[in-house]
């Protein structure tokens, strides 16, 4: 089986009084999809951008908040009905964003050595009940922050995979938010319980550094993706859990990875410019898409599709934009 996808649309340009202001002037490195059919995405030119997923333009066109950081943005990760968005900058300032109140209502300076045990935030993930916040970065632990803006920031818990580990690359709670998935620099891949905040388990089935994980909307599945070139599914139920399947196909590292909601097909994005579409049952990519450069970021649009087509998502990458894509023939979506 083969499916099609074709572009619907991109991240269109902003007028700002008399200026123009381009989606991105640099590489995406992060984009978010929410149930409220818009999209954030963050980019290394430490700008982070709202869209509405029907035609790609500006939520708010005459507004440029948040405004840009001077450092390139990181980290994203936004709650299900796109009203609270967590961020982080290189330098590790993670940022709280109301959207209803379109302000920024807290900020954490993680990298700031007054506070004990000091660690640089890379990679953060908010709980979906938004009330704390995961991050991970050169510690290779897991750290469990309060997200209420009265101690935003504040440590509630570290974890730690019990052994040295080289630094955390990502972070991701799964959508019934009783665990978070950690990914190593080493490859390997931890998945704590944040209720008792224990390790549940682990795996070791990437070679080299791991970018992402995504989670299945069950919470039942995770996907790896890695330096390796290569997407690992792995079945997180039990305390055993299990390997599931590899996929191959990506001539370079892949970059990101996404489940759809069905949990039928998967979607990753490389450094070799493709996207690449795979049927989880099959084992076999069913779609490759060329892009203008590494695809560093893509997501599924969180809506189930309609009966008989296979959904759509969006990637961004290289080159500064947000791409809209859907299954051919499917129509509007």
């Amino acid at each position: 089986m083969s499916l099609a996808f074709v572009n619907s649309h991109d991240s269109s340009e902003q007028k700002l009084h008399d200026h123009v202001l381009l989606a991105h002037s640099d590489a995406v490195w992060g984009i978010a999809y929410t149930e409220a059919e818009t999209v954030f995405s963050i980019s290394a030119d430490g700008s982070i951008k709202h869209w509405t997923s029907a035609s790609g333009q500006p939520v708010s066109p005459n507004s440029a908040f948040p405004p840009p950081h001077t450092l390139g943005l990181v980290s994203l990760s936004a709650s299900r009905d796109g009203q609270k968005v967590l961020y982080n900058s290189i330098e590790g300032l993670v940022s709280l964003w109301d959207v209803a109140q379109n302000k920024i209502v807290a900020r954490f300076e993680s990298y700031v050595r007054k506070t004990e045990n000091p660690e640089p935030s890379w990679s953060v993930s908010l709980n979906p009940k938004s009330e704390t916040y995961a991050s991970t970065g050169g510690s290779g632990n897991l750290v469990l922050h309060s997200a209420k803006a009265e101690n935003f920031g504040e440590r509630l818990a570290t974890l730690s995979p019990g052994t040295r580990q080289k630094f955390g690359m990502h972070c991701s709670h799964s959508p019934d938010g009783k665990r978070v998935a950690l990914a190593t620099e080493s490859g390997q891949i931890f998945i704590f319980d944040v209720e008792s905040n224990t390790l549940a388990t682990s795996f070791h089935s990437h070679a080299m550094s791991v970018r992402s994980v995504a989670w299945s909307y069950d919470s039942s599945i995770l996907m790896s993706a890695s330096e390796d070139k290569h997407v690992v599914l792995h079945d997180v139920r039990g305390q055993a859990g299990g390997f599931v399947t590899s996929f191959s196909g990506h001539s370079s590292w892949v970059l990101s990875v996404d489940i759809s909601p069905d949990g039928r097909l998967a979607l990753s994005g490389s450094a070799d410019k493709t996207v690449k579409v795979w049927d989880i049952g099959a084992r076999a990519a069913v779609s490759t898409i060329p892009d203008t450069g590494e695809v560093w970021a893509v997501a599924w649009r969180p809506k189930p599709a309609p009966v008989g087509s296979p959904g759509s998502f969006v990637t961004g990458g290289e080159d500064g934009t947000v791409r809209w894509w859907r299954g051919a023939g499917a129509g509007v979506v």
